[in-house]
């Protein structure tokens, strides 16, 4: 029994440790606000205080007609802009009891004004004001803040444009470069065709398929998914790409077999010193030999699909390996695969296979089975494209969508 009291004791202080540590986080649900520079900020926040600060004439004439006191009018203005901007400071630099404290504070926010202006009066020794004087200040203090918030709003969604522009111009110059490092592959030697093509979820992608002739008639076609999609995986994948070609300009000197192998030991050594600690890749790589051999090396990559053109059946090939830059994996291994003229091999990355309908089933390896099995003899180029129409309408796209397709000729 005491054990159990002081586990229940220990469960419990673990549960207020992380109930402090919530309230303690940035509050993430206007995120957008915490990448607004302090200049646009301060913009924002003084437009936000004229906007709000009319509830001080408001409350002059909805309570007592416009009777009170210029300086009573001011101080109302005054708390009402400055409450407002609190929320902002809040919403872009704060921590979530901070928006609770705000949210208990509007309670006592009535009384507040009510206190302060009594105060102001009390101090300063005011009267009321005539009802048609206090009426006609009380629409100019309407008027004039309104105003000066819109112009101040207009200021902020101009800067805030400019900016968004800028960024529109960015993202198209990689979206280019983009197109650039990924073009759509195809390659065809005297045993094999291959084709390959990629689709970005957003206007820069991590996905990677390339094709490589090399000397004495081989060729080397990879696929590599970087951990993650955008700009930052497309940066990645642009190292990745380069470092994979560089390594492969001695791939024709060094024996089949250890060709990929070789490679992948590289590519896992380079990667951790150009990456963020929590970003990785997959990747599968073909060697493709002039004779008709095939040599293969997975590292966490989806299943490498065969289809055998003297059955018209599917096989899979799978391989347990660590993925790419994530661990000092001492050695990667490959392994030969056997194919005959006719054969059809596939690989296509999580952002087709983990495509989900809306009661939240998988596309997943079936469904592309489903799409190679009917149209396995297609043309290549056709066979992509039916298989990216049928992940597509099957749920929508929230990764990038790449494919390599190898045919044994």
């Amino acid at each position: 029994m005491p054990f159990r009291a002081e586990g229940g004791l220990l469960s419990y202080l673990a549960m207020a440790n992380k109930i402090i540590a919530w309230f303690r986080e940035p509050s993430t649900r206007w995120a957008y606000f915490r990448s607004v520079p302090n200049r646009r900020l301060v913009i924002l926040m003084a437009a936000v205080f004229c906007l709000f600060s009319v509830f001080g004439p408001f409350e002059d004439l909805v309570v007592i007609h416009g009777q009170l006191p210029y300086l009573a009018v001011l101080s109302i203005m005054i708390l009402s802009g400055v409450n407002s901007v609190l929320w902002i400071i809040m919403l872009s630099r704060g921590t979530r009891w901070m928006m609770f404290v705000l949210a208990a504070a509007q309670i006592l926010n009535s009384r507040a004004n009510t206190s302060m202006v009594n105060w102001v009066i009390n101090t300063f020794h005011l009267d009321l004001l005539p009802v048609e004087t206090g009426v006609h200040f009380a629409a100019k203090a309407f008027l004039f803040p309104i105003i000066l918030s819109y112009a101040l709003f207009i200021t902020y969604i101009r800067l805030q444009g400019v900016e968004s522009f800028r960024m529109a111009n960015e993202l198209a110059l990689a979206h280019g470069i983009q197109k650039t490092l990924v073009p759509p592959v195809s390659l065809r030697t005297a045993c094999f065709e291959v084709y390959g093509i990629s689709f970005p979820s957003e206007q820069v992608g991590g996905d990677l398929v390339d094709a490589v002739a090399l000397s004495g008639g081989d060729a080397i076609a990879y696929l590599a998914d970087i951990a993650g999609h955008g700009l930052q995986a497309g940066i990645l994948m642009g190292m990745l790409k380069t470092a994979a070609r560089t390594a492969l300009l001695e791939a024709g000197e060094r024996p089949p077999d250890r060709t990929l192998p070789v490679l992948l030991d590289r590519l896992n050594t380079v990667l951790p010193d150009v990456k963020e600690p929590h970003m990785y890749a997959t990747f599968t790589g073909l060697r493709l030999g002039a004779d008709g051999s095939v040599f293969y090396a997975l590292a966490a990559s989806p299943p490498l699909l065969q289809w055998h053109s003297s059955g018209s059946t599917l096989s899979n090939t799978e391989e347990p390996q660590f993925p790419l830059g994530l661990l000092p994996v001492p050695r990667f291994e490959g392994s030969a695969l056997q194919t005959y003229p006719g054969d059809l091999l596939v690989v296509a990355t999580d952002g087709i296979l983990e495509v989900c309908d809306k009661p939240g089933h998988e596309y997943g390896i079936e469904g592309l089975k489903d799409v190679i099995a009917a149209n396995a003899r297609d043309p290549l180029p056709d066979l992509a494209q039916k298989i990216l129409n049928s992940a597509r309408s099957f749920g929508k796209q929230f990764d990038d969508q790449t494919i390599l397709l190898v045919r044994r000729l």
